[in-house]
């Protein structure tokens, strides 16, 4: 048998025969972070895809969904020898990238060759700095909606992160605490949901669980702390991924640290002439350092207290150009015409309407003239909603420390199922954890304690035309209730300063939406798959 993960992951998990097959295609057989290779770019691209619904590692994905199904031909490539040929290819594309990045300087050639990673078994709080890197960088991370997070490790324990810096008394007991909340709710709350909704005439029995399953995960997603392990899928380029390496290496998390290590050893075994500067003493050590430095020296000057009264939720537009139609409307128009910018002068009714009046749905985006009005926004939401808007990558944005001084969110549905008390007694005993944490350890480690219910305070700015796709994309009635909350007061704050500028962005849902989120999306899944299938045969 090949030697299994640290980190207390049992030794077995690949057989001599297994494991001589995955070490063709993978970095290491291991450890928890490690780099694709020699696969096509279309299984890497279907193995990312299938990782965010699954609790497989994606080692195991490759094993029981490519190489062993018969109907993939992909079987057939397992065992090939490599090709020597392909090799000095190799090496001389290596050679090449050398002497641009070492002996000219031109790092822009690094974004022209990428590399998958999957990082397995980290903490939702190191994912949203690995997924912070928008340039460059693309992630895909494990579903709260589709996937159980109760399931425990080889090892019989929570899926929490544990580590030397966490070694507090009350740390394992309140998360363990958590997960046992989580756990012992799922089957009820799902028992529930399935009695208020049942099967309808029409509706398939898996389109029916699927929905059922996703609301009942979605109601629970509020318990499990900030430092639940996760799974995520990284594909990027050279450039990014060296910076991605630098800025975690720099991070206040000794977990992010770890992480920077592990990504630079694995990605210098694919794409070495990109990352070998990351943490190099010339530039990345000191980059890392200076980051360090400038975090520490910055905190010390802010301001700690905590002025004014948080009551719940809010979406607050802080800043806007009142000047921003007529922009637009230059900018719309200066492409088609011999005048300078800030000499177009046309109606501005007649422009927006042939710039957008003909958008038949969502997919046709709204055109890069909208860059030119701008928006800044202060949020507070809990931090479930804030970890899936936070993957939209056209914005600027930041976040405070996670806590709990900004109160939680209470999901209605579990009140309307007759549930919240076991789940709100179970978020403030965190809380209370939470402030013995912070006062031994301090703010950024107490954050791993924090369940996703709880609120944080954060900022977007944004250009129109990123706030038409998060909006019109945030606010379908099968998203989550939460984010769709801040999506449809994001864009009623917008329409209040420019109402003509919004009025085109005619795919925001401003209704309640779904009650069963994911009821119509399951039925529309069926109908496809009923296609596909009839196409088939």
């Amino acid at each position: 048998m090949c030697r299994g993960y640290h980190n207390d992951v049992a030794a077995t998990e690949f057989s001599a025969a297994e494991a001589a097959l995955l070490s063709r295609y993978f970095t290491n057989l291991d450890r928890p972070v490690f780099a694709l290779r020699n696969l096509p770019e279309v299984v890497k691209g279907a193995l990312f895809s299938r990782y965010s619904r699954t609790e497989k590692s994606l080692r195991r994905v490759l094993l029981d969904e490519f190489v062993n199904a018969p109907e993939s031909g992909f079987s057939a490539l397992a065992g090939k020898p490599s090709d020597d040929d392909d090799m000095v290819a190799v090496r001389r594309a290596e050679e090449f990238y050398e002497r641009v990045l070492v002996g000219y300087g031109d790092d822009s050639v690094a974004e022209l060759a990428g590399a998958h990673v999957a990082v397995e078994r980290t903490s939702t709080l190191a994912a949203k700095a690995l997924e912070d890197s928008r340039i460059g960088i693309s992630p895909l991370e494990k579903s709260t909606r589709y996937v159980r997070f109760d399931r425990p490790g080889p090892d019989g324990r929570h899926l929490y992160h544990r580590g030397p810096e966490l070694a507090h008394p009350d740390y394992e007991p309140a998360a363990d605490s958590l997960f046992t909340a989580y756990s012992s709710m799922v089957e009820p709350v799902m028992e529930a949901i399935r009695e208020r909704f049942p099967l309808e005439v029409g509706e398939t029995d898996r389109a029916w669980k699927a929905a059922t399953r996703a609301k009942a995960l979605d109601l629970l997603r509020g318990l499990l702390p900030a430092g639940t392990l996760t799974n995520l899928g990284l594909f990027g380029n050279g450039r990014a991924f060296e910076y991605l390496i630098t800025k975690m290496a720099a991070h206040e998390l000794p977990e992010c640290q770890r992480l920077a290590t592990d990504l630079h050893r694995e990605l210098g075994a694919v794409i070495p002439s990109f990352v070998k500067r990351a943490v190099d003493d010339r530039y990345g050590g000191p980059s890392a350092a200076r980051m360090a430095r400038i975090r520490t020296e910055v905190a010390r000057l802010a301001r700690q207290d905590q002025a004014g009264s948080q009551s719940g939720p809010s979406v607050k537009l802080i800043e806007h150009d009142p000047d921003a139609e007529r922009k637009v409307v230059a900018a719309a128009l200066f492409p088609y015409s011999r005048a300078g910018l800030n000499e177009q002068g046309e109606d501005p009714a007649q422009v927006l309407e042939a710039l957008l009046g003909d958008r038949a749905n969502r997919r046709q985006r709204a055109p890069r003239a909208l860059e030119h009005a701008t928006y800044t926004f202060e949020i507070v939401a809990n931090f479930g909603a804030y970890r899936d808007l936070h993957r939209h990558r056209m914005l600027t944005q930041d976040r405070q420390v996670l806590g709990t001084q900004l109160g939680y969110d209470l999901p209605p549905g579990l009140a309307d199922l007759g549930m919240e008390g076991r789940f709100a007694a179970a978020v403030e005993a965190a809380a209370s954890a939470h402030a013995k944490l912070e006062r031994d350890a301090g703010a950024a480690l107490a954050q791993y304690l924090v369940p996703l219910s709880f609120r944080v305070r954060w900022y977007f700015k944004a250009n129109l035309r990123e706030v038409y796709h998060l909006c019109e994309l945030r606010t379908t009635p099968q998203g989550h209730p939460d984010y769709r909350w801040v999506a449809q007061e994001m864009f009623r704050r917008v329409s209040e300063v420019h109402p003509r500028l919004a009025r085109y962005a005619r795919f925001v849902d401003l209704g309640p939406g779904d009650e069963l989120e994911r009821r119509r999306s399951e039925r529309k899944l069926d109908e496809k798959l009923s296609a596909l299938d009839h196409g088939v045969r």
